[in-house]
């Protein structure tokens, strides 16, 4: 009888199990119920499809649900194709939700979702809009640090994937090679500086071989932690030699020599309007990193206004630490090479210069609770950047955390010379990377409960960067961080003004066809920094077209949001709930945005 109840149990759970598989296909992905499992089926179908997006979520790598982490994505047309077909249907389908009956948050998540798609498919209008393989762009800039930098190695098993994934790189090689071809038959070939740079990188990477390369010569700390057997850490480090020597170095080769071709061919000129179409694909890129409907002379006037108002601020400070000879620009480049502001470019000088961020960034978050309600759960490590990508790498930039928790943030520095980094600098610039800039906003955004994936990632770039540069403007007025420190607050008006001369640099290269030089002069007659330092971020916007407006015009507009609710809340306006609003909802179009933080000016009202 015990026997006979057992068995019925078991029968009536198993039953119970299939109902409720049934019922979660169907839920999530049979009939997405909801506009949030809808969306997530989507982006689970594009994620599954990517191998290092999911690695760099960090969730299942490692796990029993890993069928990934040994393998690249697929970087052919025909996969391209596809993904767009995908995505077309995806928003498509969004179409038959009901937006009346929607609650806010699910508006939101529709309402940024619907943006983003549109997007996409806005950009993939025109197939050939920019350059494969660049000083800063493509696999053979991205795959060697997404190797070293984001595929754990915590086991054998995970070691034999990083090995597989070596030798996929020479299949991803191989396929890229196609796009530069495709793209040149069709008119489009980068600028010779462009290929220049490229090259320079590509040969840096493998000039050296197999035994000395940044895939191999990495791996020892790592074997060290597996606590192998010295037979079994030589046996793998001559695997992973040698696989990097018969498929990583023949296609970067192989890519040397269509590089070298392509400079035969090319010229000089620097905007996109030099390709097919170059005017309409500006415009587009406008759109996609703005998230407005600026024009290019709006984009570029807006400029000029705000290189003159913050000129005239650096001018005043100047004056008062009695330097009054030459342009601000030539002001600010004799303390840029003021030795007491500066670390010794030497190992020992990039370690304190790390020391002194970290304590920087300490300080601030021992005061963050008094302007931020919810603060982020993930350390923040600081970094240098590695030293084979620095050459065309931007001075600092943030990779975000694992989902899971596995990696911290990380801020990287760029330490080729240290003399690009003033000590009077360095506060805003872990204000922008740290806390309460790109940590803050994006590893919340993360953490966000019940939205989207698309709600959990950092995909509109003027809303992150308008963020991380608002911080600077909060660490100022709000935190303080400056007062009696002249100095440190003339190190935020540069960090604006190079955001400011980027509107103007920008829209002037791609729109009003300035020279890459003329871009370079600008550029130093405003800012005050290196040649080195200025060539490299002008030659970055060519490559990039409309990625730098991004940041001041998302800056604009959440001063202009506060502005706005300062002036309609008066005393009722607290700046924690304000940020609250801001930062727990993820990024979204800027347009998005401004209605949002109405209706929030309108709830604020009615409590």
């Amino acid at each position: 009888v015990m026997f006979k109840w057992i068995k019925r149990g078991v029968s009536t759970l198993f039953g119970l199990i299939i109902i409720g598989l049934i019922t979660a296909y169907i839920w999530f992905w049979g009939r997405p119920v909801g506009i949030n499992n809808y969306i997530n089926k989507q982006m689970m179908q594009f994620a599954m499809e990517t191998p290092e997006l999911l690695t760099q979520l960090g969730v299942i790598d490692n796990t029993p649900l890993d069928f990934h982490s040994g393998k690249l994505a697929d970087y052919t047309k025909e996969f391209g194709d596809k993904q767009l077909e995908r995505v077309k249907e995806s928003r498509a389908g969004m179409d038959r939700f009901d937006l009346e009956n929607m609650d806010e948050q699910d508006r939101l998540s529709y309402d940024i979702t619907a943006w983003f798609f549109d997007d996409m498919i806005r950009q993939s209008e025109f197939e050939h809009s920019g350059y494969p393989i660049s000083q800063l762009t493509g696999p053979t800039v991205n795959m060697p640090s997404f190797l070293t930098d984001i595929h754990a190695i915590k086991n054998e098993k995970s070691l034999k994937r990083y090995i597989n994934r070596i030798e996929e790189f020479g299949r991803v090689l191989d396929e890229m090679h196609w796009h530069v071809e495709d793209h040149a038959k069709n008119g489009v070939i980068a600028p010779d500086f462009i290929i220049e740079g490229a090259l320079k990188g590509m040969r840096s990477f493998i000039e050296d071989g197999a035994d000395k390369n940044p895939l191999v010569t990495t791996l020892p700390a790592k074997l060290e932690k597996l606590e192998l057997s010295e037979e079994k850490e030589k046996t793998y480090t001559r695997e992973v030699r040698d696989v990097v020597r018969a498929y990583v170095i023949p296609g970067y080769e192989k890519m040397i020599a269509l590089h070298e071709e392509l400079l035969t061919q090319t010229n000089h000129d620097a905007g996109i309007w030099r390709i097919p179409d170059g005017d309409k694909i500006y415009a587009n890129a406008l759109k996609s990193n703005t998230t407005t409907d600026f024009t290019a002379d709006e984009v570029h006037n807006i400029g000029l206004s705000e290189v003159a108002r913050i000129e005239a601020e650096m001018d005043e400070i100047l004056i008062g630490e009695e330097l009054k000879e030459g342009t601000v620009a030539e002001r600010i480049q004799q303390l840029m090479s003021d030795p007491d502001q500066q670390f010794a470019n030497t190992d020992e000088g990039r370690q304190d210069m790390i020391t002194y961020l970290e304590a920087l960034d300490q300080k601030i978050l021992e005061n963050a609770g008094d302007y931020f309600i919810t603060l982020p759960p993930q350390a923040l490590e600081i970094v240098r950047v590695p030293e084979y990508s620095q050459d065309g790498a931007p001075g600092g930039y943030y990779n975000p955390p694992a989902l899971d928790g596995s990696r911290p943030g990380r801020f990287y520095i760029n330490q080729k010379n240290t003399a690009d980094n003033p000590k009077w600098t360095l506060p805003t610039l872990m204000v922008h990377e740290g806390s309460p800039g790109h940590h803050f906003q994006i590893a919340l955004q993360m953490n966000l409960k019940g939205v989207p994936l698309t709600r959990k990632f950092p995909l509109f770039t003027a809303y992150s960067e308008g963020w991380a540069l608002y911080a600077e403007r909060v660490a100022k007025e709000d935190m303080g961080i400056y007062d009696n420190d002249p100095l440190g607050d003339l190190g935020r008006l540069q960090a604006e003004m190079f955001r400011a001369v980027r509107l103007v640099v920008d829209t002037g290269m791609h729109s009003k066809r300035w020279s890459r030089e003329k871009a370079i002069d600008y550029m130093l007659s405003k800012t005050g920094m290196t040649e080195a330092e200025v060539t490299r971020e002008i030659e970055r916007y060519v490559v990039w077209p409309g990625q730098a407006t991004a940041y001041k015009t998302g800056q604009l507009a959440i001063l202009k949001i506060r502005e706005n609710a300062e002036a309609a809340l008066g005393d009722k306006f607290d700046i924690r709930e304000f940020h609250e609003a801001l930062l727990t909802n993820g990024a979204m179009p800027l347009s998005t945005l401004e209605a949002f933080m109405n209706n929030w000016v309108e709830a604020q009202k009615a409590k």
